[in-house]
């Protein structure tokens, strides 16, 4: 059975792939979604208690199994201690594995029209949701036939790929010199 404790942020580490059979963290945060994390947890430490570290002990110390990035934000904020829920050192690495993934995925989906006409966006915004670029806007209309108007549309949408510092490398190196043409090619859209 588990157990829900203070820990010493000193004895807590982040998941590197140090329980033999469970592969490091696949997970990664972007700077923008890091800073919203931290103000989170600064604005409201509490949630921590609702919403612990998850853990197993390794040695001396513990392994993050979720909540590697809410981690890293408390050890940014100076916190000495971290709520954490504590699972049985007998636990299965199959299971560690499944709860890594589990933690951190998202079943559901958010309703963007309760959000924006039940909810504050200021609020929101606030608390880390990421808003769509026109939030609140109108769409444009052509006011003869109440059409979306599309003159302003652009033929080309910008696609932002984030990867560790490695993937990168290998990726410059695998694409070559006209990136666009290789990465169509691999879409299947090219020769």
């Amino acid at each position: 059975m588990e157990q829900i404790k203070d820990i010493d942020i000193k004895r807590l580490e982040l998941n590197k792939g140090q329980v033999e059979g469970l592969p490091k963290n696949p997970r990664f945060i972007r700077d923008e979604r890091y800073k919203a994390l931290v103000k989170s947890i600064e604005d409201a430490p509490e949630m921590l208690k609702l919403r612990e570290l998850l853990v197993v002990e390794h040695g001396d110390k513990f392994v993050v199994i979720g909540g590697n990035m809410r981690l890293r934000a408390c050890k940014e904020l100076g916190m000495e201690t971290v709520p954490c829920k504590v699972l049985p050192s007998d636990t299965p690495t199959a299971k560690l594995r499944e709860y890594a993934i589990k933690d951190n995925n998202g079943f559901g989906e958010d309703d963007w029209d309760i959000l924006a006409n039940e909810w504050d966006a200021e609020e929101l915004q606030d608390w880390g949701v990421e808003l769509p670029m026109d939030w609140g806007q109108e769409p444009t209309t052509n006011a003869s036939n109440s059409e979306i108007d599309v003159d302003d549309f652009s033929d080309k949408i910008e696609v932002k790929l984030y990867f560790s510092i490695d993937e990168h490398a290998f990726i410059q190196q695998r694409l070559g010199t006209d990136k666009e043409q290789e990465i169509l090619k691999l879409l299947g859209y090219g020769e």
